[in-house]
């Protein structure tokens, strides 16, 4: 538990970054990325490592207090590009049903004797 007033370091999302390369492409174990970047616990290496593997970069962000005004952006496209696509799908098909009866009614309204074979 954290003493009353204790000040703790904040390290810059550029040595985040940095810390999980090391470990993810290059290998190094926590300990040594801990002591190559100054950071004084290997743990907080492998917090950050977990959380990018679980959230991707978004884990990393400092996410007390204002979280509105952090909103996974890539996620957030993604899920209006989706909607967008089902939404064109959707007015197609509406399109084509409108048409259907469009074709329909003209056909009756030229050919009556369509109504009484029917």
């Amino acid at each position: 538990m954290a003493v009353k007033g204790k000040k703790f370091k904040h390290y810059e999302d550029t040595t985040k970054v940095e810390a999980i390369r090391l470990h993810v492409e290059e290998g190094w174990s926590y300990q040594k990325i801990a002591d190559h970047l100054n950071i004084n616990d290997k743990n907080r290496v492998k917090i950050w490592v977990r959380k990018y593997r679980q959230l991707g970069e978004y884990g990393l962000l400092d996410q007390r207090g204002r979280r509105e005004e952090y909103i996974d952006q890539d996620r957030y496209v993604q899920k209006l590009k989706l909607d967008n696509q089902m939404l064109k799908k959707c007015l197609e098909i509406w399109m084509r049903e409108v048409q259907k009866r469009n074709i329909v009614s003209l056909k009756q309204q030229q050919n009556p004797s369509l109504l009484l074979n029917s």
